[in-house]
């Protein structure tokens, strides 16, 4: 018999949604892993007792060498098909400019040029929310430090 107690946990994951004007920073995937080849907003699993902005800084640092210094509303939560992890997209005010440490490449792209990358499937669900303007829903960003 299997009930809703036997459904297996939710993984938490961070999905860093950094803009600057009009433009989001974005990874691809290297070809070896889950999604290898598609783009994706960096970032990675909660990890217990973290909340979103700390491991999205643990995160930015590991994939980056980036810091997360605030973080806004999560913007979208999003399953990922075929595995158990929901994905928190969530607006961080970083400092830093982005190495690729994690990612085979980086760019930082429009909400329209977002569109035309191969984008994994959440992040894919992600941008469709996009309005185009390059605005977030919120602006508010409370700090850590």
């Amino acid at each position: 018999m299997n009930d809703a107690n036997d459904a297996p946990e939710l993984i938490p994951v961070v999905a860093a949604v950094i803009r600057r004007g009009d433009r989001y920073l974005v990874g691809r995937r290297p070809d070896d892993k889950r999604h290898g080849g598609l783009w994706e907003f960096p970032g990675g699993k909660v990890h217990e007792g973290e909340d979103l902005l700390t491991a999205a800084d643990r995160e930015l640092e590991e994939e980056l060498a980036m810091r997360a210094v605030a973080a806004g509303a999560i913007l979208l939560s999003a399953s990922d098909a075929g595995a158990s992890f929901v994905i928190h997209f969530v607006e961080i005010e970083a400092q830093g400019e982005p190495e690729a440490h994690e990612h085979s490449a980086l760019g930082w792209f429009t909400p329209a040029e977002l569109t035309k990358l191969p984008l994994a499937p959440a992040d894919a669900r992600f941008v469709a929310t996009l309005d185009g303007s390059g605005r977030s829903q919120d602006s508010s960003l409370p700090s850590r430090r």
